[in-house]
């Protein structure tokens, strides 16, 4: 996902268990540590991962977040930054993004029924999800393969996470 933070460009994309973030050629992994949705907090572990970085120490914030849906106001150590999406993410029922399927919702992930390199059909159940007391199912769009999976079960996603990357 490509987001507006300031004046500069930031780049966040999903790595494994968390999220890798360039920023001015600054490499950064973040990791998702706690989340409450009912307070709108996130406690993150932040780790330098540039070639510059000797020690690779973590950094443990607390962050705050409240969204309009095109914009997220993020507050870190008492500063509040407004982030604008330019991922041109799609709304409504649809949950693809530039070839990967989306959380539409805040939630935890419940059953992965494809791996890598699996042939889906359009319709076919990829991923089960639960988002307050309802199973949301992901499904193909169109006849593909799967590129890679980036939620497993019992993963807690946020809204517009990549979850599933489709090719053709």
């Amino acid at each position: 996902m490509k987001i507006i933070f300031d004046a500069q460009s930031l780049e966040i994309n999903p790595s494994g268990d968390g999220y890798v973030a360039m920023m001015d050629g600054k490499k950064m992994r973040i990791e998702i540590v706690r989340v409450d949705f009912g307070q709108g907090r996130m406690d993150l572990r932040f780790t330098d991962m540039s070639d510059s970085a000797l020690i690779r120490e973590s950094v443990f914030k607390s962050v705050h977040v409240s969204s309009d849906g095109a914009k997220r106001w993020v507050t870190i150590d008492g500063q509040t930054i407004m982030l604008t999406k330019t991922s041109g993410a799609k709304r409504g029922v649809r949950h693809d993004h530039a070839g990967g399927l989306i959380a539409p919702m805040p939630g935890q992930v419940r059953s992965v029924s494809v791996s890598a390199g699996d042939a889906v059909k359009k319709g076919q159940t990829l991923l089960t999800m639960e988002a307050m007391k309802m199973e949301i199912r992901i499904q193909a769009l169109k006849d593909g393969v799967v590129k890679m999976v980036y939620a497993a079960q019992g993963q807690t996603v946020e809204r517009e996470q990549i979850l599933i990357e489709m090719e053709d």
